[in-house]
């Protein structure tokens, strides 16, 4: 017969398992969402890429990155030299649990920077940057807080529940760091600078994309909780689960009227991010309640609506308006922690521009450095002929041929 130590060892596991398997599920949901806001030229293009940095992300950070992020020691790129030296004593969990339900985060940070970059770079330069950015940029910053290190005291008391800036506004930074260089897309800003819309090819495509990222955050953040061995750890899931969902639903809600009160017509692509952004904001805090979730959930969501056409007015394009969703909330979503939750602010503020900065300044080097080496473009042919079929050679759509 099981010890309730076996059990609870063994529930824990599962929550973790059972979690990242939707965290997993999340990059259906970019790959779709990112598809169906861009043209059909790129789908294809777009879809090996999120396939790719999904399975990049899990091979470097089993590699390294796992290492920096939870080695043993205090120092700047953590301890620890293989996965296989780690062992479950002790932890409360299996390891192998805990490796698969933080994999996937980071798989989650590089998806970001995907949509952000879309249709107009080269495919080589995008995995490299993955390469890179699961491998060392997000464990070493992962491991100033999660891995316990706080940075030798500089951000004490920084709390992130499930990576409102620990995953999501890391990606944020990444993909502002490349966009800078990278520029706009072609035909997007006129010479007087004002806004071209580029319409997304499918709208159904980004709406069950959402769809399935709103369900599996769920796992996200409520896997985030770390144990399930007691009645108290599943009341809190619970709360969880449905300040999540709340924070979601608000988030669209707020879009809706937002967009009525600004444009006298519902944007559907505002509405699908204002439930993106109130998910994005209400991560580093989802345990706090459903009270707390909607207040932050509609606040992020308005802050995504205004930041769409701010972006558009520095001339960074943004073709899924991921800096708006996974930046601006999830800058919004850990400070609002120190506002409204138990957190304290200075605390909070330190954390964002801490790892901002650090996100943004390697981000920038490593893009700039690639530049150089590969160039981040493609020509204005192959852009304005589509990535489909001068970076694979062929086709989402090839029924639909382009004359």
């Amino acid at each position: 017969m099981e010890s309730f130590t076996d059990i609870k060892y063994i529930l824990d596991s599962f929550l973790m398992l059972f979690g990242g398997i939707l965290v997993m599920w999340m990059a259906a949901g970019f790959a779709m969402l990112e598809a169906g806001l861009t043209r059909s030229k790129n789908t294809a293009t777009i879809l090996t890429k999120n396939v790719a940095l999904y399975a990049l992300s899990c091979i470097m950070f089993y590699f390294i990155g796992y290492n920096l992020m939870y080695g043993e020691g205090s120092s700047f790129m953590g301890g620890g030299f293989a996965l296989s030296g780690f062992t479950s004593e002790g932890l409360g969990h299996s390891v192998m649990a805990d490796f698969f339900f933080q994999v996937v985060f980071v798989a989650t940070a590089s998806s970001v920077i995907s949509g952000t970059l879309a249709e107009r770079m080269k495919l080589w330069p995008f995995l490299i940057f993955v390469v890179i950015l699961s491998s060392v940029i997000y464990p070493i910053q992962g491991h100033w807080s999660w891995g316990g290190t706080s940075l030798g005291g500089l951000i004490e008391g920084f709390s992130d529940f499930a990576g409102s800036t620990i995953v999501h506004s890391v990606g944020g930074w990444a993909a502002l760091a490349g966009v800078i260089i990278l520029g706009a897309r072609k035909g997007k800003y006129d010479k007087e600078g004002h806004v071209r819309p580029i319409p997304g090819s499918n709208m159904p495509l980004a709406t069950i994309g959402t769809l399935i990222l709103w369900m599996g955050w769920f796992g996200f953040n409520g896997a985030s909780q770390l144990t399930m061995g007691s009645s108290n750890d599943i009341d809190v899931i619970a709360t969880i689960m449905a300040s999540t969902n709340m924070a979601a639903a608000v988030g669209a809600i707020a879009a809706v009227a937002l967009t009525q009160l600004l444009y006298k017509k519902v944007d559907l692509t505002m509405v699908l991010n204002g439930a993106l952004a109130g998910l994005v904001s209400v991560t580093a805090a989802p345990n706090t309640g459903m009270g707390y979730a909607t207040t932050v959930g509609a606040v992020g969501a308005t802050l995504a609506v205004f930041a769409v056409p701010f972006f558009d007015k520095l001339k960074l394009d943004d073709p899924v308006g991921a800096l708006s969703v996974h930046l601006v909330a999830g800058i919004w979503g850990t400070l609002a922690v120190g506002i409204f939750g138990n957190g304290k602010f200075m605390p909070q503020l330190i954390g964002v521009l801490v790892i901002g900065a650090f996100v943004f300044t390697t981000s920038f080097f490593v893009w700039k450095v690639l530049d150089m080496l590969l160039g981040l473009r493609v020509g204005e042919q192959e852009e304005t002929e589509g990535l489909d079929i001068h970076e694979l050679g062929l086709e989402a759509y090839p029924e639909f041929k382009r004359h």
